[in-house]
């Protein structure tokens, strides 16, 4: 069973359009299990890394069976967890790399598999980190022309993250 963590930006909740359409996406697996975490009423990004480590650690997934995705802060969370514990997937839609308010601006991303979609008019997290924080890794890299909220590429992310879904499901099963 593969576990996908939901992670929502620092402006959104958890029935935010994207997380709901990642989450439809990842029931449609037979062997996946969604988790759409919550950060609301938490606004610093240590509160909300601590409250995701917590959550992993308390349900008890295994971390080469876990897939995180996130949007924006979301991201980073995401990465921020995955440089502390190898996971099986990375899902990143504009990560909130290189922001000077971040703990750290740009972790190494520790996943067996990472895709990243950013926008070329986003104003909130500029691409130009994004793009270094791949190229650095060489970590598969989707730049569209859309802004921040990434809401108009809104059926090349879920189509993205089919295919990233069943690349990480393939791989695990050829890991066991």
């Amino acid at each position: 069973m593969m576990t996908v963590y939901l992670s929502h930006g620092l402006e959104s909740g958890p029935g935010a359009l994207k997380m709901q359409a990642l989450k439809g996406v990842a029931e449609q697996l037979d062997d996946c299990e969604p988790v759409i975490m919550d950060y609301r009423g938490m606004d610093e990004p240590t509160d909300r890394l601590a409250h995701l480590t917590r959550t992993l650690q308390s349900r008890g997934d295994d971390p080469a069976r876990c897939v995180l995705a996130g949007s924006s802060l979301g991201g980073w969370l995401s990465a921020a967890v995955s440089a502390q514990t190898p996971v099986l997937g990375c899902f990143l839609l504009a990560p909130a790399l290189g922001l000077p308010e971040y703990p750290e601006t740009s972790p190494t991303i520790q996943a067996q598999y990472t895709h990243i979609i950013h926008g070329w008019q986003d104003n909130v997290v500029p691409p130009g980190p994004v793009i270094e924080r791949a190229r650095v890794q060489r970590l598969s890299l989707r730049m569209i022309d859309d802004d921040h909220r990434l809401h108009s590429s809104l059926d090349t992310i879920l189509a993205d993250f089919r295919r990233f879904l069943a690349q990480c499901s393939d791989g695990q099963r050829g890991a066991t």
